[in-house]
């Protein structure tokens, strides 16, 4: 009886989405690794593509090159960013609000835009380059190599650290600082000892976030690392020059990064479970004045980064408006790069905003179904389907558009060079954001006002339309941005599945910068964050209480 009362629309629901995720992304993961382990030729299984992979220096340096990276990012952004979370929580910052929307700004654009403007700022010709050589005869080491992917992917990506820190800060009990002060435990030894492992969870989960961002990004080392080579810069290589020949050895390096991925993923999980812990702030911190030189270091330190790192976009923003000679900035201001950007590449502009709206629309449907059954309908089946919605959070986008790719450039379903498949990839890849956020709202709302809605008659479709989703409408909105803001940014995937009529803002402002219209590029960018601003100021609206925080 209570089987078949749990068998209803609901269950036939879940059923459907797990068919969903098979067809998208199971089997094309299965596809993917089928290629890696079947001789094309011979048909037999072989793992002569790994033994290649892994034998050979060029190859497998490429990825010791991506954990240098990624390790010296995550820990530097761990180390810059908590401290500046901590100074906006406990001490009145000016101009705190405005800081805190650049903060975000500096992380929600392309990382590979930000590597553009380091070019035209630290690159061989670039202003501040120029400036030191011309006015104080210093050579200044330029942007290209290890260091200047590390510079970028720091500045970019800090602000998540800040992000998840000031979250984790709001649940902190002002109690346990001033219990702390009481005992002679102040300043940066209480920092240390009692700031530090209370937020550790969600250190690891920043800290993890970062990493898996720093891993799987292509466009900064393509355009800046020249000699240094990364996983996913070799990914996408291997994959472009097998296209209409053997695909196997792309596979096969794509499995190795979903591996490495996954065991990151389960290690960070496993030490995070470890050090969970409920922590429920009866008594927040509450911003107080700083006085003397320690206002002084406070505001120095908030400004100069934060100012650090939105100096490319301003700059960007600058050299839009300026006139374009031939591939070289000139003398004077003008339209001439937007009137030029319109006329070369009207369509990427409007497939920027038809290709994620479609997407977003998807997203916040299957989305909500899927976090009222994480939330609402525990069980194996929804553990799994929860457990399935998450892969994509952690694979990197090279990596999930070569499966779509080899998954669907043949009978039966033929996808490739169309916007569907482009769609389909950002569905796939960005819909964690918006479960996350929306399920975690659910969990906030009693399950007892259903259960009134259902006791006066209400059917549970109703009730879920009329009652539920009203109360999880501010997490879904902020998700919905969210994954807003990472679709109209999106590269690493749609580089690989984009067509000359499916091409985007990020794709076109790539193409450009590699054929040297600076002006263009400058131009598209701008575009782009203006879109990302409004895209903020919405989020920041519909947050709960206009902070911006995670």
């Amino acid at each position: 009886m209570n089987r078949k009362a749990r068998f209803d629309l609901w269950t036939l629901l879940t059923l459907g989405l797990l068919i969903l995720y098979g067809i998208f992304l199971i089997l094309p993961m299965m596809n993917l690794l089928t290629k890696a382990v079947v001789d094309k030729e011979t048909g037999q299984f072989t793992l002569n593509y790994f033994v290649k992979f892994f034998n050979t220096p060029y190859y497998f340096n490429t990825l010791l090159n991506s954990f240098k990276v990624t390790t010296a990012v995550t820990i530097l952004t761990l180390i810059v960013a908590t401290p500046l979370a901590y100074i906006f929580s406990r001490y009145e910052i000016r101009g705190k609000k405005f800081l805190q929307v650049l903060i975000i700004l500096s992380s929600m654009s392309a990382p590979f835009i930000g590597a553009y403007s380091w070019i035209l700022l630290l690159g061989r010709s670039g202003l501040i380059t120029q400036i030191f050589k011309n006015t104080l005869g210093i050579t200044i080491p330029n942007i290209y190599g290890f260091a200047g992917i590390l510079l970028v992917l720091t500045l970019q990506l800090y602000p998540l650290i800040f992000l998840y820190v000031s979250g984790a800060l709001k649940n902190v009990d002002n109690s346990l600082l001033e219990a702390s002060e009481n005992l002679g435990c102040s300043g940066v030894n209480r920092f240390f000892k009692i700031i530090i492992p209370l937020i550790t969870p969600t250190l690891l989960a920043g800290g993890l976030l970062v990493f898996m961002r720093a891993l799987a990004d292509f466009g900064t080392p393509m355009l800046i690392g020249e000699g240094y080579r990364t996983f996913p810069v070799t990914i996408f290589n291997e994959f472009i020059s097998e296209i209409g020949g053997d695909d196997g050895f792309a596979a096969a390096i794509s499995i190795v990064a979903i591996i490495i991925t996954m065991i990151i993923f389960l290690v960070q999980r496993y030490i995070s479970v470890r050090k969970s812990f409920t922590m429920n702030a009866i008594n927040k911190i509450r911003p107080k004045e700083a006085s003397g030189i320690k206002r002084i270091l406070i505001h120095a330190y908030s400004y100069l980064l934060v100012g650090i790192s939105i100096m490319p976009q301003v700059y960007i923003f600058y050299t839009s408006f300026k006139n374009v000679h031939g591939t070289t900035f000139a003398p004077g201001y003008s339209f001439q790069s937007y009137t030029a950007a319109f006329d070369k590449v009207g369509r990427a502009i409007t497939n920027t905003m038809l290709i994620p709206a479609i997407s977003l629309v998807i997203i916040v449907f299957l989305a909500v179904l899927l976090a009222y059954i994480s939330v609402r309908r525990p069980g194996p089946v929804s553990s799994i389907l929860d457990s399935i919605s998450m892969i994509p959070y952690i694979i990197p986008g090279s990596v999930i558009g070569i499966t779509l790719l080899i998954a669907f450039n043949k009978p039966p379903m033929i996808l490739s060079g169309t916007m569907i498949i482009m769609v389909i990839g950002l569905v796939i890849r960005r819909m964690p954001y918006t479960i996350r956020s929306t399920a975690a709202i659910l969990q906030q709302i009693p399950m007892n006002i259903e259960e009134a809605a259902l006791s006066l008659g209400s059917s549970k479709i109703n009730t879920f339309y009329k009652i539920t989703m009203p109360m999880m409408a501010a997490g879904i909105i902020s998700g919905a941005i969210l994954s807003w803001i990472t679709m109209i940014s999106e590269l690493s995937t749609a580089i690989l599945l984009y067509t000359a009529r499916t091409r985007t803002l990020t794709i076109e402002i790539y193409t450009q910068i590699i054929r040297g219209n600076y002006g263009i590029a400058a131009a598209l960018s701008t575009m782009l964050a203006v879109l990302t601003i409004i895209s903020l100021l919405i989020f920041n609206k519909f947050s709960q209480d206009g902070d911006l925080s995670m």
